[in-house]
């Protein structure tokens, strides 16, 4: 029988631990768990937990989201998005529109909806419109994007892809200066779809702690124990604490769908900047599907820079586990779930939007 949650806490308190160790969560469902669960206030005070970079909409770029809003408001088509997408504000005067959700209120025709499968039955029903999928995510989003296009979709479905990949960001960190953290919870489902083998460089080119997690206190609680012992005993391994759906190779037909339909580029990622084949985009055997192709007049490359939070905002240093959200200078102030100003404040993966529904409603800057 497996440890429960006060059993991983009990094994934790009783380590012999450093004077203070920081380890970061990767997965922004992880922080969601992390914060609902009061896992900060019950360990011991000498280890911190730090929100990583694993929040698709706070790092989707700019240009892609303005893009989006271009073709909606000047394109006779249905453009559909994930949910959350539709409230992240882009960088323009006051006066204009300046998210999905204002340019549906000016009478474009945008949909939002949570699976792939939806953007395909509204191109079937409206078989003379163009119906454009602003597809945003990390791998386990894009899987199912990749799947639909293997499967085969409707001639006037076109997608406006925006998919990442999770760990070269976490491989920019551990490569820069100062990581900032000893040790590394990786991300249960990300490892799911592409094969906890994908998490090894961790340990084999940064000698760092690593473990897989799922989503529930006790997965995170025996993740965290195990890097805590790694640590303690110098013997850094990658341990899968998620082993009912964590294998190493992962899901075969998934990553099958990837490589069929996508290929991996350089990609630009909300306020850090381009990293290095951290992207996908769709090949020339799926061009005809490619938005961008298809509307090719509204891609503004003068927005592709690595400065694109609002003024104030210093989303991009939350992802990058640099600061904690309440450290932003806008937090609990200009920025609030109900008004937000950077993309970290309305996504439920957001950390800043996470720690608010958490209880920390004033900003420590």
């Amino acid at each position: 029988m497996s440890a429960s949650a006060r059993q991983w806490l009990d094994h934790i308190h009783a380590l012999n631990l450093p004077e203070k160790i920081r380890i970061m969560n990767v997965c922004g469902g992880h922080e969601r768990s992390i914060t609902m669960a009061g896992l900060r206030g019950a360990l011991p005070k000498n280890i911190e937990l730090i929100p990583g970079p694993g929040c698709p909409v706070c790092v989707c770029p700019e240009e892609d989201i303005y893009e989006a809003i271009q073709i909606a408001l000047n394109e006779d088509v249905i453009l559909t998005a994930f949910g959350d997408m539709l409230r992240v504000p882009v960088n323009v005067a006051k006066k204009e529109i300046r998210s999905l959700e204002q340019a549906k209120a000016n009478g474009a025709d945008i949909r939002p909806v949570a699976t792939p499968m939806e953007p395909v039955q509204i191109a079937r029903d409206n078989p003379d419109t163009a119906v454009v999928f602003f597809a945003t995510g990390f791998e386990t989003t894009t899987a199912p994007v990749a799947a639909m296009l293997a499967e085969g979709v409707p001639d006037n479905l076109y997608v406006l892809l925006s998919g990442r990949l999770t760990w070269p960001a976490v491989a920019m960190l551990l490569e820069s200066e100062e990581a900032g953290f000893q040790a590394l919870v990786a991300p249960g489902h990300v490892a799911t779809v592409m094969g906890g083998n994908e998490w090894k460089f961790v340990i084999d080119q940064h000698q760092m702690p690593a473990a897989i997690a799922g989503f529930t206190p006790e997965s995170l609680l025996a993740a965290m124990y195990s890097t805590l012992r790694q640590t303690i005993e110098n013997k850094p391994f990658l341990d899968n604490c998620y082993p009912e759906l964590v294998q190493d190779e992962g899901n075969q037909t998934a990553q099958k769908h990837i490589n069929e339909t996508l290929d991996v580029v350089d990609a630009n990622w909300r306020g850090v900047g381009i990293i290095p084949a951290s992207g996908f985009a769709l090949n020339d055997s799926y061009r005809q599907h490619d938005a961008r192709e298809k509307f090719p007049g509204y891609a503004d490359m003068a927005r592709r820079r690595a400065g694109q939070m609002p003024p104030g905002c210093d989303c991009a240093r939350v992802v990058m586990g640099k600061i904690y959200p309440n450290e932003c200078r806008l937090y609990g102030k200009a920025c609030t779930p109900r008004s937000p100003v950077g993309p970290c404040m309305v996504s439920d993966e957001g950390a800043c939007r996470i720690w608010w529904a958490g209880g920390v409603r004033e900003s420590a800057a």
